[in-house]
């Protein structure tokens, strides 16, 4: 009686870890992303000056990019920004940057903000070239463009930047892989083998030789600070690694962590 009992509830977890499987690899993608789909003018946001670019990626998925060119010669940043909002959320920390002389271009994932499609590794990667090949065809040479990533954006800044010329990569609370993330949030599910958008960073960064920065909070619940030293690790010279103190994922929205990055390219690549 009790091995019937036994196997029978043996049975059921097995059939409900079977379910548990089949429907987290059917929907991984909406566990994994969090567009939102706001798409105001840059002007709308108080952004005079910054242009709403539409780039057609390869695959024909139409990306908005917000464009703000220097003056005179200066680096551009070339943002890829993280997982929650979009750039409509980010305004502020587009005008501090072109505060400090800085031309910008703010690119829009596909399915966020305005940008078709929808989100995918391939995808992400693909929409990072083309901004990149975008700010080239303008005449902006490789040694002025700074790759910025943030959180999600940071494992396609990575791979971008391991393959093509850049003056300089920073990256903000980034994660060695979001296979390890998810591994360490589900333990109890094979994710290496489940997982379509791994973003394996650590298998990439070494290959980054433009001078790169580091950026991680040591209270950060989100990514743990652990992922940003491991790539650090990791990583060819020149390479630095900035500890923003005790405090969290939120300090990626504070001017003060922008104004370490403005130092950093100030010193790395000039005015």
């Amino acid at each position: 009686m009790m091995l019937g009992i036994f196997k029978l509830t043996l049975m059921t977890f097995g059939v409900l870890y079977g379910a548990a499987l089949t429907g987290i690899y059917a929907f991984q993608r909406d566990l994994q992303y969090f567009p939102t789909h706001r798409d105001p003018a840059p002007a709308a946001l108080g952004l005079a000056g910054v242009d709403r670019v539409t780039l057609a990626a390869p695959d024909g998925v139409r990306l908005v990019l917000w464009l703000s060119l220097p003056d005179r010669p200066a680096p551009v940043i070339l943002f890829l920004h993280g997982n929650a909002g979009e750039i409509a959320d980010r305004a502020d920390r587009m005008e501090f940057y072109r505060d400090r002389g800085l031309g910008a271009a703010f690119l829009s994932w596909r399915g966020y903000g305005g940008s078709g499609g929808r989100p995918s590794e391939a995808g992400l990667l693909t929409d990072a070239q083309t901004a990149y090949d975008h700010l080239r065809g303008l005449g902006v040479a490789p040694d002025r463009i700074v790759i910025v990533g943030e959180s999600l954006g940071t494992g396609p800044a990575v791979m971008l930047a391991a393959r093509k010329p850049v003056g300089a990569v920073i990256l903000e609370a980034p994660y060695s892989a979001a296979v390890d993330i998810a591994r360490a949030a589900y333990p109890w599910l094979p994710v290496g083998l489940l997982m379509k958008d791994q973003f394996r960073a650590r298998d990439h960064i070494a290959a980054i030789g433009a001078p790169l920065l580091i950026l991680h909070g040591e209270a950060d619940s989100v990514i743990p600070i652990g992922h940003g030293r491991r790539l650090y690790d990791l990583a060819a010279e020149p390479r630095t690694f900035r500890s923003l103190g005790p405090v969290g994922h939120d300090a990626l929205f504070s001017p003060a962590t922008w104004e370490i990055e403005a130092d950093f390219i100030a010193r790395t690549i000039g005015p």
